[in-house]
């Protein structure tokens, strides 16, 4: 499958994929149409599916301009079937997906959104979480708890370390500055401070990363770890109470 990232907005990224078998192309988490139509245009490819992890307009924006033009068939969470503009194909936990050849599992990952998916071909190595996943960081919780997105969070780390990690946002620096604030000592998060320092100083993109990477770096998937736990003030505390923390602190990061 091959995977085209799309800048969007400000700081979104889409994601082309096509599996040049059959032509089949999608693109993930449209928040408008004209820069996915005309990367999809520079490339000679035509749009066949448009696949939303969540309902959010920086996602699913571009939807109906993308159908209109190109006749795609929408698909996203059955959670949240109500909420995404035209969609044709609602998916649940558990429910597969194919791109041609290409086939992802669906993971529910609700915290961010209530209904918010995840779409994982597992045989390309790739991993769409939107935005309950961030390189260094994960999503706010708008529509969940706590618990919730711990437990989101937990099953997307269990995914093999070389899986790439494709979210739905460039906040990586950012969150590098967050995370070494409370994990200054983590070897593996400073060597990825300093890579994200050297591609942002050349204008490229910090994505994707791999799970490995995230597992080793990321705070917010290391909520089970005493150490973290301890830097917090919560030795001892359940990891969802631990995560809860690490998120609060985020959300007044500055």
């Amino acid at each position: 499958m091959q995977i085209a990232l799309v800048p969007l907005l400000t700081d979104n990224y889409g994601y082309l994929l096509r599996d040049p078998a059959s032509g089949a192309t999608a693109i993930v988490d449209p928040s408008e149409a004209g820069p996915v139509l005309a990367a999809a245009e520079a490339r000679g490819w035509r749009l066949s599916h448009i696949l939303n992890t969540h309902h959010h307009a920086d996602h699913s924006g571009g939807n109906l301009g993308l159908k209109q033009a190109t006749g795609a068939v929408v698909v996203g969470p059955a959670p949240d079937r109500a909420r995404i503009p035209g969609i044709d194909i609602a998916l649940d936990e558990g429910a597969r997906f194919r791109l041609g050849d290409a086939e992802a599992e669906i993971l529910f990952i609700p915290g961010h959104t209530k209904g918010h998916i995840a779409f994982h071909f597992r045989g390309e190595r790739a991993l769409f979480c939107g935005d309950t996943l961030f390189s260094l960081g994960c999503g706010r919780m708008f529509e969940g708890t706590a618990p919730m997105m711990w437990d989101s969070l937990d099953k997307l780390r269990r995914l093999p370390a070389e899986t790439r990690v494709f979210c739905g946002h460039e906040y990586t620096a950012a969150n590098a500055r967050f995370a070494a604030s409370i994990d200054p000592d983590n070897q593996a998060l400073r060597r990825r401070e300093r890579e994200v320092a050297e591609l942002r100083g050349r204008d490229k993109p910090t994505i994707p990363s791999t799970m490995g990477e995230e597992r080793a770096a990321n705070p917010f998937l290391r909520a089970d770890d005493p150490a973290l736990a301890a830097a917090v003030g919560l030795p001892d505390a359940p990891p969802a109470e631990v995560f809860g923390e690490i998120r609060r602190r985020k959300d007044n990061f500055r």
